[in-house]
């Protein structure tokens, strides 16, 4: 496989990973992705804004948050977070403290 379509195969899996999670699941809440996986949709968007850096693109944490949720993230939080349980507070504090 050439590197172009091999980019153009790994850009089309970011693409459809950001939409599962963007339209089929706002439910996964950010915490429970840490918890389970160590990473979510604010990890993805913050790997997004980083990659723009490293090629001389600026964006902020805010633009590059907008980017991968489609929205401001103020906007995401009011529409789909929910409060975190005290068991996946507690379980991100212990991963993650």
């Amino acid at each position: 496989m050439d590197d172009q379509t091999r980019i153009e195969l790994e850009a089309a899996a970011f693409r459809r990973l950001q939409k599962h999670l963007m339209e089929d699941r706002t439910d996964a809440q950010n915490i429970d992705m840490m918890n389970l996986a160590g990473f979510c949709r604010n990890c993805l968007s913050r790997w997004y804004q980083e990659a723009a850096n490293e090629r001389g693109i600026e964006m902020s944490k805010d633009e590059g948050r907008e980017a991968f949720y489609g929205m401001p993230f103020a906007e995401w939080k009011e529409k789909y977070q929910t409060d975190a349980s005290p068991a996946a507070k507690e379980a991100f504090k212990d991963s993650h403290g």
